[in-house]
């Protein structure tokens, strides 16, 4: 039989269990608590994909918690459940390689199914930021690029448009889904075309650190003279993508590629070098890698600037030189960006956005044609 002593021993060292589970709890509930009454950060680990951070409100957690109680996002589809097809290891693209020398998936219609894609990324509810640029006459195409955008582009999850223009009176009202906005950036008007393109990369990256940053947890660049035809989707997401170039693809050599040749620049890619060739015309990824990405190539072209070089294809030349020592994550097919120029191959199944055809001396001063 326990004695008094035992037994005041025996309640100790229960209190102090106690105290001390209670301060672990305290200390658990503070880590996920974000610093304000309406925001919460969550990690999600999802077999076979990488760490995300995702934001989420308060009022979500909340009905979260309600419907799933502690069910983890698998145990809530497993509980739910989710109809699609089996997949296979022995049927899918054969036209095409889905998969790079790095192991990196290389996305094509056929090599991924939607249903399966969205089942993993919405629970997550991740903010999606892309920035465009829309100066001078190219306004005009601000309208068709957003609409179509409301209508393929990443449904039903929360993105924010952020428009950089010098006409800020030019914007269109666009009616938008649910959870989905525009925030105009002003932006100096510009007398030569290549100030835009140069400028992008130093006015993204200011944007990102003065109000973008704490708003989105995926940022794409885009270009404004493009159309959405098809859905463009979760299956894009990842912690770098990038965008196989249409008029490259195919290339068998890369010496072959239009990279920046000439060791002057910064975006030197020597001959025997080099993986794909990718466009600046759609790109994306983790907020914090795109914004690596974005001053990598900004700071890169203003050491150009230096000793008066400019690289063959501006910012494009940077991309390339930062993504072949970086290498992505996901590679997209040239599905993600064709062009109304050029007539579609039969191994493009789907064009999700293309580039429209204009008169680039009308529409930049001083323009080229590409």
């Amino acid at each position: 039989m326990l004695n008094t002593v035992d037994m005041f021993r025996a309640a100790l060292r229960i209190n102090v269990f106690a105290v001390l589970l209670s301060i672990l709890l305290l200390i658990g509930a503070l880590y996920i608590y974000s610093g304000n009454s309406h925001s919460f950060r969550w990690i999600f680990q999802q077999d076979n994909f990488p760490m995300t951070h995702v934001s989420t409100t308060s009022c979500e957690v909340q009905e979260y918690v309600n419907n799933c109680g502690n069910w983890s996002i698998g145990e809530f589809r497993m509980k739910v459940g989710l109809k699609y097809a089996q997949p296979s290891t022995q049927k899918g693209r054969t036209d095409v390689n889905s998969v790079t020398n790095w192991n990196a998936p290389l996305v094509w219609e056929g090599t991924f199914d939607p249903v399966v894609i969205d089942a993993i990324y919405k629970p997550m509810n991740p903010r999606v930021a892309v920035v465009v640029f829309a100066v001078g006459k190219y306004t005009r195409f601000l309208k068709g690029f957003l609409q179509s955008a409301e209508k393929h582009f990443l449904v039903d999850f929360r993105v924010t448009y952020y428009v950089f223009t010098d006409n800020e009176q030019d914007v269109p009202k666009v009616e938008l889904g649910s959870a989905r906005n525009i925030s105009v950036v002003p932006v100096p008007s510009a007398q030569h075309w290549q100030e835009v393109v140069l400028g992008r990369m130093e006015w993204a990256t200011k944007a990102i650190d003065n109000q973008i940053r704490s708003k989105a947890d995926y940022l794409f660049m885009m270009d404004i003279d493009s159309v959405f035809h098809n859905r463009f989707g979760a299956e894009s997401l990842s912690r770098l993508s990038a965008v196989l170039h249409r008029g490259y693809y195919k290339d068998s050599h890369r010496d072959k590629f239009p990279y920046e040749r000439r060791p002057q620049s910064k975006a030197y890619i020597p001959a025997g070098e080099g993986d794909y060739y990718y466009t600046a015309a759609v790109w994306g990824g983790y907020l914090e890698d795109m914004y690596r990405l974005v001053k990598h190539c900004y700071i890169q072209a203003q050491e150009d600037s230096k000793i008066r070089i400019q690289a063959v294809w501006q910012e494009e030349s940077h991309l390339n030189k930062y993504l072949l020592y970086n290498k992505p994550a996901k590679v997209l097919s040239p599905e993600y960006l064709w062009s109304d120029y050029d007539p579609v191959p039969a191994d493009i199944k789907v064009v999700r956005v293309s580039q429209l055809i204009k008169n680039y001396k009308e529409v930049r001063p001083n323009a080229g044609n590409r």
